[in-house]
């Protein structure tokens, strides 16, 4: 498992809520890539909770949303956008938890659609929420002239 180099750590101006090393109030989420999939580990925070010691349902889906579009930028090396998503909510995830793992795979391309699965586990590894994204991904030449995407990398 090697760690997805971000392509806009050091860009002025970049504030992404979900990975953003820098947004004080965002989740400062990282990336790994292991064999098809991509993961992310998540420590929860307080501040994130919907109901006492429980995970927001909306940051839930943010933490799908956004590795569904890590497993775009690693495995496609463009980007996109997230046209629909469907998210299934199964078990609460705690807020005391010391870490949660999220992961997601490419199921289906259909030229520019992209069918993205993501699944967030606790830490006693049991399966809370999943989400099945459609991702419209841009063109390469727009990834980067646009969105100052060049690729995604891994760390040495």
């Amino acid at each position: 498992m090697k760690k997805i180099i971000n392509p806009w750590k050091d860009l002025e101006g970049y504030n992404c809520f979900g990975c953003a090393p820098n947004n004080e109030a965002g989740l400062k989420m990282e990336f790994y890539e292991d064999g098809d999939e991509v993961i992310s580990q998540w420590k929860p925070r307080p501040e994130y909770q919907g109901w006492i010691n429980t995970l927001h349902g909306g940051i839930q889906a943010v933490l799908l949303d956004e590795i569904c579009a890590w497993i775009i930028l690693r495995k496609l090396q463009t980007t996109g956008v997230t046209s629909k998503m469907e998210t299934r909510y199964m078990k609460s995830v705690d807020t005391r938890d010391e870490q949660i793992e999220l992961r997601a795979s490419i199921k289906e391309i259909k030229r520019n659609i992209v069918i993205v699965e993501a699944s967030l586990y606790n830490a006693q590894k049991e399966l809370c929420t999943k989400a099945i994204c459609t991702y419209f991904t841009f063109s390469q030449e727009k990834s980067r002239n646009e969105m100052n995407f060049t690729s995604c990398d891994l760390e040495d």
